[in-house]
């Protein structure tokens, strides 16, 4: 019996030692869990802690430069209502000449010899005329004389001043200043030697080398609205009528001018009415600007003004107009027309002549004076000499649609004529009976044509691969005069012109390099010159060779831009 006790004693002792076992395993295991749990609470709330601390730093910044540029924001609107850009370009140049032609020497000198000692000084129109056809036909004109020129190195500077206002949203303002100089020069006045920009004028003082002064390029106002359902703008004062399309491939910029380059690369006054007719239309892009002009003002600054007998140079009026016939962003057609009316057988301005012809109103005999001392003469015209109109058609298309590159491809067509009603009473060019792309007296009217065609790659980092062609006909005139070329105007050349350039970015349109080559083969004399018509020059004789008359020309260039 004390056994059996014994033995139940000790089976209901182990049975309570394993239950009370099991119980404190139980809440060991329970005090761990929530012992976890209170150690995720207390990590979360740290970290909630830690973004609250956080976000009132963040907010606190945030605060201080809303702060900043609020007052910056205020202190702008009332000290400056005009918004900036500089643009400043370095750029070398290489310029090789070949087959120069001019007349010898002793041709010349026949113009500073007197009449009765058989020259050309001290002489009547009629004698002079009369002697010249003499050596004609006695076969006495000498041949040109040939050579060679080249300039290894040429450096330059050009720097823009960009301004832009917005009054409110009908009224704008934009501005620009120019300066351009060559390395080493700021006279600001060139040596003549024919060419028409080697005379510093209004079409040009900005846009060729003219030394270390600010030049005025542009300023307008822009005044927009709407006319029903059609957006009508209007704008006067000195015109955006630079670097028009398609010059701004080659340029690495956005249009930077509303005539076509093509036909009008020339700074002057005027104004501007717009019509938008996409709407109307429904034809993408469709729009119709008219155009007027102040070529040249007769009757102000010059020696015949406020006289009681002026001589008969009337002011040089300009009207046409620019139609967008169709513009979706990758297609694009434009059609502009000018015409331009009593153009004068020169342009205010000024340059350094070789020698200086006069003519004595009393006597009517002519003389010619060599200019040794490089004195600046003020050049003014002495006439009206006709009429010109000129029409251009370009096209352009971007291929990214097709190909998903960005590949722009452009032509242009372009055609000018010419309606000459007179000599030019310049003394010099009344020797030769030269008018407008006419020369011993016959005034013929001529129609002139040119071809201007592009394409443009993408290349790798960001470059851009450029080659161009144009081509102008015998009797091709155009007012490209400030087109930025060390040589001459590409686009006013009678013969061809081949371009080929790579732009490589280095901080997008901001900072770039630019690398290029031109090569100009001339065929007719007088390029971009209205005066004289025009030679071909596989022909030429000394008689149209007084000024030296490029053949062939090579213009290699590197340059640095920075825009902002």
């Amino acid at each position: 019996m004390k056994k059996g006790l014994a033995v139940l004693f000790a089976f209901f002792f182990m049975a309570v030692f394993s239950v009370s076992n099991v119980f404190a395993a139980d809440d060991v295991k329970m005090l761990k869990e929530q012992l976890e749990i209170m150690n995720e609470n207390m990590k979360k709330l740290e970290e909630k802690i830690n973004e609250l601390e956080k976000e009132k730093v963040e907010e606190t910044e945030e605060i201080e430069y809303l702060s900043d540029r609020l007052d910056k924001a205020e202190l702008h609107t009332a000290t400056d209502r005009i918004s900036l850009g500089i643009e400043l370009r370095s750029r070398a140049d290489t310029l090789h000449y070949d087959d120069m032609q001019a007349a010898p020497a002793a041709l010349v000198n026949g113009f500073f010899t007197p009449y009765a000692s058989g020259g050309f000084n001290n002489a009547t129109l009629a004698q002079i005329q009369q002697r010249i056809q003499n050596m004609s036909i006695a076969g006495m004109i000498p041949p040109t004389d040939e050579f060679d020129a080249d300039n290894d190195v040429i450096l330059t500077n050009k720097f823009y001043l960009n301004m832009h206002a917005k009054v409110n949203q009908h009224l704008n303002f934009s501005g620009r200043l120019a300066a351009y100089k060559v390395f080493g020069d700021s006279s600001g006045v060139k040596f003549n030697q024919g060419n028409l920009g080697d005379v510093t004028m209004d079409g040009n003082t900005s846009s060729l080398p003219h030394g270390d002064t600010i030049r005025l390029e542009r300023a307008y106002f822009v005044y927009s609205n709407y006319l029903k359902n059609i957006p009508v703008s209007f704008s006067l004062g000195r015109r955006p009528s630079t670097y028009g399309p398609p010059l701004e491939y080659a340029n690495y910029s956005l249009e930077a001018g509303s005539p076509l380059g093509t036909i009008i690369n020339w700074q002057f006054d005027g104004a501007s009415l717009n019509f938008g007719l996409e709407e109307v239309t429904g034809i993408y892009g469709a729009a119709l600007k008219f155009c007027y002009g102040v070529g040249f003002e007769g009757d102000w600054g010059n020696s015949y003004s406020l006289q009681e007998s002026q001589a008969d140079v009337d002011d040089v009026h300009m009207f046409g107009f620019i139609a967008t016939l169709f513009d979706d962003d990758s297609t694009s057609a434009v059609l502009n027309y000018a015409h331009a009316w009593d153009i004068t057988d020169g342009f205010t301005g000024l340059t350094v002549m070789p020698f200086i012809a006069a003519k004595d109103p009393s006597t009517g005999l002519y003389t010619f004076e060599q200019n040794y001392g490089g004195y600046i003469s003020r050049m003014q015209p002495t006439s009206d000499i006709g009429d010109w109109d000129a029409a251009s058609l370009l096209v352009r298309k971007n291929l990214y649609e097709t190909f998903e590159k960005d590949i722009d491809l452009f032509l242009a067509l372009s055609w000018s004529h010419t309606s000459p009603s007179r000599v030019s009473a310049n003394p010099f060019y009344e020797i030769m009976g030269q008018g407008l792309l006419s020369s011993n007296g016959n005034l013929e009217s001529h129609d002139g044509y040119s071809l201007y065609a592009g394409v443009v790659f993408p290349m790798p980092f960001d470059g851009r691969l450029g080659l161009e062609y144009n081509w102008g006909s015998e009797y091709w005139f155009n007012f490209t005069g400030a087109e930025d070329s060390l040589v001459g105007s590409k686009l006013a050349t009678r013969g061809s012109v081949y371009e080929g350039y790579y732009i490589q970015p280095i901080f997008g349109e901001n900072f770039f390099v630019k690398v290029g080559s031109r090569y100009y083969d001339y065929k007719y004399t007088g390029s971009g010159n209205p005066l004289g018509e025009p030679e071909k020059i596989s022909e030429l004789n000394a008689l149209n060779a007084f000024f030296p008359v490029a053949d062939k020309v090579w213009d290699g260039y590197i340059s640095a831009t920075i825009r902002f």
